[in-house]
Formats: C-alpha cells, sequence, structure tokens
C-alpha cells in the first residue's frame, strides 16, 4: 500500500456534480480529508451523501468534478482506488449462517492472504467479539453484526474507510458499540469517511463536519467552528432532567 506515502490531504474532492436524468443530485460539491481522521458527512435524506461515496469507491461515475482517494484518481485509477479502501454499507454484510470468525477467514481468503485464522482472531479481539466468535452471526445483536461488518471492511488494512449511515436501525446501546469501534479506527491510523444523517452521531465522532444540503456542501468545519456560526449561548439556570437515552441506559447497561 502506499498510504503512508502520499502527502496532503487523503481524499480529495472538487466540483464534483452528478444527476440522475433530470434530478440534479450533486451540485459542485468540494472537501478534503485529512490522514487518520474522522469526516461527517451530514445531511437529511435525499441530500447525495450516498452518491458521494459511490463516486469515491468507484461505483458510479461523477458527471462532472475530479476527486482522488489516497492520492488515485477515483476515475482513472478505479482498480488502485479500490485496493486502497473499505465500503461498509447501511446495512452489515453477514452471512448469518457462519460464525462471526468464519465470515472473518472466508474474507481473509478471497482476498488471499497468509494466515487467515489469525487474521480473524486479532480482528474478533480488536471489535471485542473474541466470547461470540464461534458463535452463528443468526445470534448477534445488533451492534455485534454492525462491528462484526467494521471488522470484515478492514481485512488486508484498507487506509481509508467509507461508513455510509453505519447506525442506520441499531438500538441506543448498538449505536455507542459502534461508535467506539469507529473512533478506534481513527486512533490506529485509519482514515474515515463517515455519512450520516445523525445530529448527536456527527458531534460525538468527526473531526470535521460538512453539511450537504440540495447537493451543495454549506459548511464545513470543526464542530467549535460551526457553533461559532451561531450567536452566543445564553447562560440560563434551569433543572435538567434525563433523556430517554440515559434512562434506557442507566437500566439495561452500556455492554452487549
Amino acid at each position: 500500500m502506499t498510504a503512508n506515502k502520499v502527502r496532503g490531504p487523503v481524499i480529495h474532492v472538487q466540483g464534483l456534480e452528478k444527476s440522475y436524468k433530470e434530478l440534479r443530485v450533486l451540485r459542485g460539491v468540494d472537501f478534503e480529508v485529512a490522514r487518520g481522521s474522522i469526516f461527517a458527512l451530514l445531511g437529511s435524506n435525499g441530500a447525495g451523501k450516498t452518491t458521494v461515496v459511490k463516486i469515491l469507491s468507484t461505483l458510479l461515475k461523477a458527471d462532472a468534478g475530479t476527486a482522488s482517494v489516497n492520492g488515485l484518481d477515483v476515475a482513472t485509477q478505479a482498480a488502485e482506488v479500490r485496493e486502497s479502501i473499505s465500503l461498509t454499507g447501511q446495512f452489515a454484510a453477514v452471512d448469518e449462517i457462519l460464525s462471526g470468525r468464519e465470515n472473518l477467514v472466508l474474507v481473509a481468503r478471497l482476498r488471499h492472504l497468509k494466515d487467515p485464522g489469525t487474521i480473524a482472531d486479532d480482528l474478533l479481539a480488536r471489535f471485542s467479539l473474541t466470547d461470540a466468535g464461534a458463535r452463528k452471526v443468526s445470534t448477534y445483536s445488533g451492534g455485534m453484526r454492525r462491528r462484526l461488518d467494521i471488522a470484515m471492511s478492514l481485512i488486508g488494512d484498507p487506509p481509508v474507510i467509507f461508513l455510509d449511515e453505519p447506525t442506520t436501525g441499531l438500538d441506543p446501546q448498538a449505536r455507542l458499540e459502534v461508535w467506539q469501534a469507529v473512533k478506534e479506527l481513527a486512533a490506529q491510523g485509519t482514515t474515515v469517511l463517515l455519512t450520516t444523517q445523525y445530529l448527536d452521531e456527527a458531534e460525538q465522532l468527526a473531526d470535521r463536519i460538512a453539511i450537504l444540503h440540495e447537493g451543495r456542501i454549506i459548511v464545513n468545519g470543526t464542530l467549535a467552528e460551526l457553533k461559532q456560526l451561531l450567536p452566543p449561548a445564553k447562560v440560563e439556570y434551569v433543572e435538567k432532567q434525563p433523556t430517554l437515552e440515559d434512562v434506557f441506559l442507566t437500566l439495561v447497561g452500556t455492554k452487549a
């Protein structure tokens, strides 16, 4: 891999446009993602988030503009781009008949990697799935399936990973599990581009946040920079009541 040889932004997008017949989905999207960071592309349903990810992962061609991943042009160096990335979609792509460990071993073998068993065991440990490794995935909780899905996407050590709405349909406890897994990815040097429609998810995870609205990036910055766009908060003393999520997590605990 050439991950450590590429200087500057790992992902560079400029003037990206895409239409589906008469529907203009992307209208000139620009952003950059720094190495080892978590970049959140935030927007409502239909804003164009998944379209951006599909273009960056070479699954779709842009109508105009340029994009590079890990120093590679997504249009002219698609095969090389695919070797540098991994993509986790909105729904866990795991085989429920197999065990967690068997899923990981299968992917490692498909990628012709040496010692797939050791690779599987290391990833099970990394994502706190060792105790469940021999169980069929059909017995896993939603959070466990998603963690396994992310673990599978890391086989081969891709320097860049795309997570397209990774917590869609998960309960609050499972979301926290996935959030922790994503934070650990970045801590170990993986560059993460995350799409989400959940404000709290972007706030919890991202080093930088870009808001995609009607096909354009309308703001891009750190959470602190985005907060400065609003008037200063008024200081008021009020009794803070626990949220429903606070109650839920207190009653059930935070472990799977």
